[in-house]
């Protein structure tokens, strides 16, 4: 399954069933118990924060928050970037990473297209008026012999060749300058989809890969990681390698001259500029029109949906599913739980105020009330919507690794490769964690992320539990280093759609990438070595852990 799913021989998804097949006819599970593991919590919690999204999309909710934010941030081209990068990391926290880069990939060569516009506008304007200048001279010069007028025109001839080659010049120079700055906006953006994903626990596949494989190979885990201890590490996490993100392509496609990348230049025609472009989004944010009563719906469900999450169960205090849906000191109610309840209020609730509950039905005439039908409204979420977009394979993938897992734990394969990597326990914690995190960054442009973490968590949690280190301690920052997928146009569709707008080269993006491979991966080690230790207690070997290999560990 690993040499299927790393070269792609067959959809993931469909290499997500080996399972089904292989291990009754291996001895290693019976069919049964391997069917169970295809649609469990994780899985529940995967398609209710899908479909949220999908009703994020489906009423344009996503682009008018886009849009908002781009002209509140303003024009010029450093704050440019850090909006565009914003707003893509903020909505690939709650959609997918591809979704969001599509919507805002666009959104982004328009503007370009209209700062390019009005900067070659503005540069013909100058030349035009240098010519008048020239023209003006020539007129006010003292009448001469015939003689000595023809060698002014000859000379004349030589001043406009002079000029148009100065003019072909700076046509060129700002062809360069608008290409660049172009490959460092698509980069931004693709960028910034995928760390923004890292942030929330349904931001992007590998996060919920982690959640499963830990309730799958740590049952007694006491629900360690959820919606809320996630984003306290990982929110932080995102927003430092976001920052340092742009701080690199604004060095690398901008240059070094903060000023101008600022707009702190008083030209007039850098003002004009930003303007025409800030105009253009300013138009794009009129064709919305005013708010909906489905955008304002969705608005409320979703900003429910995120308290509902933070306040379950924080862990620093009592949460609202505490002390109400539990038994025996056991909560019943989980992440999955509060996002289905969310999900199905949005196929009930109408995407318009019912014309019931309008002042126009006392206007009916009385012979009509009788004979008058009550319209079926849509809801804000319909089932064909769902299965058009909804990402089934992902599902089934999910499903998959955690049979893998299951069928390595019952025929001890996880122990034995835990056992093999003891030597490990010779080498410093910080420095096993930083080699693991290069080697899933680096196996990860080759392969899908959530493929990565299937394939490396399961082995890493055996590790850690044969050298008496706590799981989270490499599982949390190979997850996180799962999604920094930079390098090739091939290792994330992000790329794929930032690549496929003709601007950018292999070299580009590899240049670009591979820098922010290393700092993504130090910026994670810092992260899990500082604010995460005392956050899961990473400096004790946990309880939930022990097992008959790691009985020795304290």
């Amino acid at each position: 399954m690993a040499l299927f799913w790393c070269m792609e021989v067959l959809p993931l998804g469909v290499t997500a069933l080996f399972p089904v097949l292989l291990f009754p006819l291996m001895n290693i599970m019976d069919s049964t118990n391997v069917c169970r593991e295809y649609l469990k919590d994780t899985n529940m919690l995967f398609v209710g924060g899908m479909m949220v999204a999908i009703a994020v999309e489906h009423w344009n909710l996503h682009k008018r928050i886009a849009l908002r934010v781009l002209l509140i941030i303003g024009v010029r081209p450093a704050l440019l970037i850090m909006g565009f990068m914003s707003v893509t990391a903020f909505l690939s926290m709650w959609i997918s990473n591809t979704a969001s880069t599509a919507m805002m990939i666009p959104i982004a060569q328009a503007v370009l297209e209209q700062l390019h516009k009005s900067e070659q506008d503005t540069s013909s304007v100058g030349h035009v008026a240098e010519s008048i200048n020239k023209a003006f001279e020539l007129q006010e010069v003292p009448d001469k012999s015939d003689a000595s007028q023809e060698t002014q025109k000859q000379d004349n001839r030589h001043v406009l060749t002079v000029e148009e080659e100065e003019k072909l010049k700076d046509v060129k120079q700002l062809e360069e300058k608008h290409l660049t700055f172009c490959k460092g906006m698509s980069l931004s953006v693709c960028y910034s989809a995928s760390i923004g994903g890292i942030a929330t626990l349904t931001g992007t596949t590998p996060n919920l890969v982690l959640k499963g494989q830990m309730d799958q190979l740590f049952p007694t885990n006491n629900n360690v990681v959820n919606f809320a201890s996630w984003f306290m590490f990982a929110f932080p996490t995102m927003l430092l390698l976001l920052a340092i993100s742009w701080i690199w392509l604004q060095i690398m496609f901008l240059g070094f001259d903060f000023r101008k990348n600022f707009g702190c230049e008083g030209n007039a025609s850098m003002k004009a500029k930003q303007k025409m472009a800030y105009r253009v989004i300013k138009d794009e944010h009129k064709k919305l029109g005013p708010m909906r009563f489905a955008e304002i719906a969705v608005t409320v469900l979703f900003f429910l949906l995120v308290v509902l999450w933070f306040t379950r169960d924080p862990g620093f205090i009592p949460g609202w599913a505490t002390n109400v849906f539990n038994k025996n000191g056991e909560s019943y109610v989980t992440d999955a739980t509060v996002v289905i309840f969310i999900s199905l209020l949005m196929f009930l609730i109408p995407s318009e105020i019912p014309t019931c509950l309008c002042h126009n039905r006392a206007q009916q005439a009385p012979q009509q009330d009788s004979t008058r039908q009550i319209p079926v409204l849509p809801a804000l979420l319909d089932w064909t919507t769902v299965t058009q977009k909804m990402p089934w394979n992902i599902v089934i993938l999910l499903g998959g690794g955690f049979a893998l897992a299951k069928g390595s734990e019952e025929s001890g394969l996880s122990e034995w490769l835990g056992s093999k990597l003891t030597p490990l326990q010779n080498i410093s914690s910080p420095a096993i964690a930083l080699l693991l995190c290069l080697l899933v960054a680096t196996f990860t442009e080759c392969t899908s992320n959530a493929a990565t973490t299937t394939l490396f968590l399961p082995i890493l949690a055996s590790m850690a539990q044969a050298i008496c280190l706590n799981p989270l301690y490499v599982m949390l920052p190979c997850t996180l280093s799962s999604s920094l997928a930079f390098m090739l146009p091939v290792a994330t569709p992000p790329n794929a759609i930032a690549f496929s707008y003709g601007q950018l080269k292999v070299t580009d993006m590899a240049k670009a990438g591979c820098v922010l491979n290393l700092l993504g991966v130090l910026t994670i080690m810092l992260a899990i070595n500082t604010w995460g230790y005392p956050l899961f207690d990473l400096n004790h070997f946990p309880v939930w852990a022990n097992s008959t290999s790691a009985a020795s560990c304290k």
